[in-house]
């Protein structure tokens, strides 16, 4: 207790010293080395050559919490697979409106890094991204229905047009041999398939992307720095107040604009800027476990991102899927996530972290929340309760042959589901990501977790409109912004013709497998892609 409140004091005496004179002042101020960060960097650069950079990470590596490749399921979300994304309505109805937002996001992305490619700041593509079809798979009348019903639903749009549906045993089997290995020949199933999902490694790119700024002179890189005050000076810019861990000294940086991009950390960080756009904001922190199996003889027979159905009175988040992971050279499979709880915001953070950021603001809509979501907790409960074979038995729903001495436990990272204050509610429980940005600009963070990495690209995107506004609007960002996403300003679901060239130009670049897709034409799968002019 005593080294608790020690250390307590000592940050609170650390918030007092941001009155010296700054060591320097700079464009922009990058809180973490995450995929985030990097991303908001590359596109700053480009944007504006001179502005000048610093990266201020906590941890001595680059991408070492939510981005890393172990401490996520590596989707490329894009609402082909996961059926949370496609909720069914009152009337018995299919809502696609998210999944194609999501979509159109990931595309955004995709396009992001095929620029990247072209201009040699991210290599090797199949470092970091490669094709691994994304399927949904069902059992159940109830639930071989509402799959169909999605599928039917989604042939309406652009970006999902081709997507295949199946109920024969023999087809599944064909897209994905394990999942119908050792299975009840009787039993009803149901899947569909797309051939263009992506296993992605957001590890890589984010080091790819740092190194390239770091290597070009585009920014500076401080490992083992961590932020721990920040506050508005008279001029509008901030003044940061950096802990150097290794040396254990502290300094002060001002900053034109800065971005809190340290995952769970940001929201802590963000109660210090003390805006007003913070307030009501709380945290809600969830980790993950996967099983992993090695075994190259079972690894070898499946090829897939096989999402399933959330069980009844389970939050989004639960729903399980096993997956083909390409990590560093290495292919492996996932299958989970198993819930775990912390009070910790981070894989590597303290358990304090949420008890630290309860303010006057937030404290009832995180009460109100945690009523609301009842459900959630006894989620949580079950899954605390779980033991290897009981893992093993979710695992045998979609892999019935499973052995448990091809498997074993990973431990993934910890995410923090956002809680906002609400009029109606009080507060309520939200999953997805949010960017929090000052009325002038100044200052922006990123709060929340899933779809997170996957749409990078168009989130950087999002908060670069919001806080820089008055340089989006000027000719020469415009045709930059044009020049790093080639489709900026158009919506893909509008138009096949758009949606079949900007697919094949990113999936040329990031070697990717291409489909074109033709108006009411099954999906034809083009062997090698056509070189094509934007």
């Amino acid at each position: 207790m005593k080294k608790i409140l020690l250390t307590l004091l000592s940050l609170s005496l650390i918030g007092c010293s941001n009155n010296r004179e700054p060591e320097k002042t700079v464009d922009v101020l990058l809180i973490g080395a995450g995929v985030m960060s990097a991303t908001l960097g590359t596109y700053l650069h480009e944007l504006e050559p001179t502005w000048n950079i610093e990266i201020y990470e906590r941890l001595d590596r680059v991408a070492g919490e939510s981005s890393n490749a172990w401490n996520n399921a590596g989707t490329g979300h894009s609402a082909f697979c996961e059926l949370n994304y496609t909720p069914e309505t009152a009337d018995g109805g299919i809502d696609i409106s998210k999944a194609v937002a999501i979509n159109e996001s990931f595309e955004i992305s995709k396009q992001f890094w095929a620029t990247q490619v072209e201009r040699e700041v991210l290599s090797k593509p199949k470092s970091f991204i490669n094709t691994t079809p994304h399927m949904s798979f069902v059992w159940g009348e109830e639930n071989i229905e509402y799959l169909r019903k999605r599928h039917a639903a989604l042939q309406h749009s652009n970006l999902f047009r081709g997507m295949e549906f199946s109920e024969d045993h023999a087809q599944i089997a064909q897209w994905a041999p394990l999942i119908m290995q050792g299975r009840d020949e009787g039993q009803h199933v149901a899947a569909t398939r797309m051939a263009i999902g992506t296993d992605v490694n957001f590890g890589e790119i984010t080091r790819q992307l740092v190194d390239s700024l770091i290597g070009r002179g585009q920014a500076r890189l401080h490992l083992e720095h961590e932020v721990r005050n920040l506050e508005r000076n008279d001029d509008g810019t901030w003044r940061v107040t950096v802990a150097d861990l290794a040396k254990d000294e502290e300094k002060v940086v001002d900053a034109r604009f800065v971005f809190i991009g340290a995952g769970g950390g940001a929201l802590k960080l963000l109660q210090k800027s003390d805006i007003e756009e913070a307030k009501g904001y709380a945290g809600f922190p969830v980790g993950g476990q996967f099983l992993m199996t090695r075994n190259k003889e079972i690894v070898a027979q499946h090829l897939a991102k096989v999402y399933g159905k959330a069980s009844v009175g389970s939050p989004p988040m639960s729903v399980p899927h096993l997956d083909t992971r390409v990590i560093d050279g290495e292919t492996v499979l996932l299958f989970g996530p198993f819930a775990t709880f912390s009070t910790k915001f981070l894989k590597q953070g303290s358990l304090l972290d949420m008890f630290s950021t309860l303010t006057t603001d937030n404290v009832l809509p995180m009460a109100n929340a945690g009523i609301d979501n009842w459900s959630l907790s006894t989620y949580l409960m079950g899954q605390l309760m779980l033991s290897q074979e009981d893992r093993m038995d979710s695992l045998r729903e979609y892999f019935p042959d499973a052995r448990s001495e091809d498997w074993q436990l990973l431990q993934a990272g910890q995410r923090v589901q956002i809680i906002k204050k609400d009029a109606e509610k009080g507060g309520v429980l939200q999953f997805g990501t949010e960017v929090v940005t000052s009325a002038d600009g100044s200052i922006s963070a990123l709060l929340g977790a899933s779809p997170g990495a996957s749409t990078a690209a168009p989130i950087m995107l999002h908060l670069i409109e919001k806080a820089f506004a008055d340089k989006v609007a000027t000719p020469e960002w415009q045709a930059r912004l044009k020049e790093i996403i080639p489709s900026y300003g158009q919506k893909l679901n509008d138009d096949l013709e758009l949606t079949n060239r900007i697919r094949q130009w990113s999936s040329e670049r990031l070697q990717l497998q291409h489909v074109e897709v033709a108006p009411d034409v099954e999906m034809a799968v083009e062997p090698e892609p056509k070189a094509v002019t934007l």
